[in-house]
């Protein structure tokens, strides 16, 4: 309860926000979309899969018209019960389309759905990565702080402690826990040298049904790290659970949340659905601007 009572005022949101993606400031004072492009066969919503790079192509094309200003490509499903493909198999699955996708959208700015430490150094050395989001949060592979900071390239943090409901019984105690975690690992990442940290909530990741509203409802309180606010809440449980729906018939419930994410401040929306994420924003744009 100690570190909540220091951020009741945590609404007070930064007047700026960017991050520096290879010498390219990407403002985020607007909310932006990030495309999910899975590489994998088996990713929890059948129609986010990419059967082959071609149709990786064609989907980053249409999410990129859309406007989409970050891709994010992953190869190794980490949807609940998955177990991890090996990191072979998951560089076969990324090559050929992170290849592709380089070649048809040189500007494009990806990011690397990965928590391999050696899988993002080689896409970056071999396909320009421009982002790391590791849903780990430095867990699963510690050397990964490292990379990130010897590229120069902006880490998203995701908080993927396991939640025991019983030791967070209260959204005060919940969000204290977050906090702690993400706090402790900010200074691990800046004294490693990243400059550019990107927080995500980590919705869904060990989180019960009743935790992830807890954590939707408090979102404002992660503006104390004055740092962007990424939520990735497309489709996933938290809603199907909730409406008792399948991924397919979820799209209703993901423009919900991610309007009330915008609400809070959120400046990256990750999402399977561009277009209703973009016209989200700019409805919430326009409601402050009126303010």
């Amino acid at each position: 309860m100690g570190l909540l009572s220091h951020i009741k005022t945590a609404q007070e949101r930064p007047s700026h926000m960017s991050v520096n993606v290879r010498g390219r400031l990407l403002d985020l004072d607007v909310p932006i979309a990030m495309g999910i492009l899975n590489a994998t066969p088996d990713s929890f919503y059948e129609a986010s899969r990419s059967n082959g790079p071609e149709d990786a192509v064609s989907r980053a094309g249409q999410m990129l018209a859309e406007g989409a200003a970050i891709i994010d490509v992953g190869a190794c499903s980490t949807r609940p019960g998955s177990e991890p493909v090996s990191e072979d198999e998951e560089m076969r699955r990324l090559a050929p389309t992170l290849s592709q996708l380089r070649k048809h959208f040189p500007d494009a700015i990806l990011s690397l759905d990965t928590f391999r430490a050696d899988v993002a150094e080689r896409c970056i050395r071999e396909f320009g990565i421009d982002i790391i989001n590791d849903i780990s949060g430095g867990d699963l592979d510690a050397r990964i702080y490292d990379v990130a900071a010897l590229a120069r390239v902006p880490y998203i943090l995701t908080h993927a402690q396991k939640m025991e409901p019983e030791n967070y019984p209260t959204p005060d105690d919940l969000m204290a826990a977050i906090c702690e975690w993400m706090a402790r690992r900010v200074e691990d990442l800046r004294q490693k040298g990243v400059a550019d940290i990107i927080l995500d909530p980590g919705f869904g990741f060990g989180k019960t049904l009743e935790q992830n509203y807890w954590i939707m409802n408090r979102l404002e309180d992660l503006h104390l790290f004055k740092l962007p606010i990424l939520v990735g809440i497309s489709r996933k449980s938290m809603i199907n659970r909730l409406l008792d729906i399948t991924p397919a018939e979820a799209l209703d419930g993901t423009t919900v949340l991610n309007t009330v994410s915008l609400m809070a401040g959120a400046h990256i929306l990750r999402v399977h659905d561009v277009r209703p994420a973009v016209e989200a924003i700019k409805i919430i744009g326009k409601l402050k601007s009126n303010n």
